[in-house]
């Protein structure tokens, strides 16, 4: 275990310097003009739009760049922003918004992972019945219909039913919090109790079920001892995932309800050519996506002492 955990810590850490690479090279091939502002273009002389390019160390090689950039990065300094709040440092921009989308993206899952697995759990318990087709009509429901149609529904019940504001307030952040994260764990609900039903029915259909059943074993006991349980271990791979990219925020969401958070940070850098805003989301987000994925193997063979991680390309 320990050595396939080093392995697969050593790739991770390798795929995030790889597409980080990736972006500092593609926003470098950008045109210089993109460096200045609309004013500057029309303001500054050729030779002082050069000068702070120099003084920026854009003029070196792109080897020399991408050394001082990694160099930089060990130290934990991502740069100051140009754009989004000039001037100051990227680390404490995306602070302050890291932890509005935190708080919001850990309550949602939290309603999802409570919300969706009882649903699938009332879905199994009522195979073909009534609350199982109303279960399986929600998860189509969510599926289907865009995820803005879906907002604007649960904005207009909030707002006009519940009367719950419809925008985010730093002051308020608890109560303007509802209905973002209502509509932050509208699809994960349906995920988890789709993929809860199926675990658990084709558990119970399993050769050892019907043998708990001939020995006497009460329904309750076998759902919560046997089918559960072991229904639950192929999600826990993607709970890690889950957990780090919701921290991370909802761009849809956050823009929906106007929330201060991760979301919209990297949309509104790449649109207004911040760089240094836009490698820091790079580094965050594929440094989320990736770990969860790891911890996702780790924790399922955790959970599951039977899962064996092996190497070679074989099956787990």
């Amino acid at each position: 275990m320990m050595k396939y955990t080093v392995k697969r810590l050593l790739q991770s850490v390798l795929t995030v310097l790889i597409i980080v690479t990736a972006v500092f090279l593609l926003l470098r091939m950008l045109p210089t003009d993109y460096f200045f502002t609309e004013e500057e273009l029309v303001k500054l002389s050729d030779q002082a739009k050069e000068d702070r390019l120099a003084a920026a160390g854009l003029k070196d090689p792109l080897g020399v760049q991408l050394v001082r950039f990694y160099g930089e990065l060990i130290r934990g300094d991502l740069g100051t922003s140009r754009r989004i709040q000039a001037g100051v440092a990227v680390t404490e921009i995306m602070a302050s918004k890291f932890g509005i989308s935190m708080r919001m993206g850990l309550a949602s899952l939290g309603v999802s992972l409570v919300l969706g697995i009882a649903l699938g759990i009332v879905q199994t318990l009522n195979k073909d019945r009534l609350l199982d087709h109303l279960g399986t009509a929600y998860i189509i429901f969510v599926n289907a219909v865009p995820g803005l149609v879906s907002y604007s529904l649960i904005l207009m019940f909030g707002a006009r039913v519940l009367h719950l504001p419809s925008l985010y307030s730093v002051n308020e952040s608890l109560r303007t919090s509802i209905l973002p994260v209502a509509c932050l764990a509208l699809g994960s609900i349906a995920s988890y109790a789709l993929w809860t039903r199926r675990y658990m029915v084709d558990e119970l259909n399993k050769d050892y079920i019907r043998l708990a059943r001939v020995k006497g074993m009460s329904s309750r006991s076998i759902m919560l001892k046997h089918v559960l349980k072991n229904a639950f271990v192929p999600m826990i791979a993607y709970i890690p995932a889950s957990v780090l990219l919701t921290i991370g925020g909802s761009l849809l969401v956050e823009r929906f309800f106007s929330v201060p958070g991760m979301g919209p940070l990297l949309t509104d850098a790449i649109g207004r050519y911040d760089t240094s805003v836009v490698q820091a989301c790079v580094i965050v987000y594929a440094g989320l996506g990736i770990l969860g994925v790891f911890l996702g193997d780790v924790m399922m063979m955790l959970f599951d002492p039977r899962i064996k991680l092996v190497e070679g390309g074989e099956s787990r």
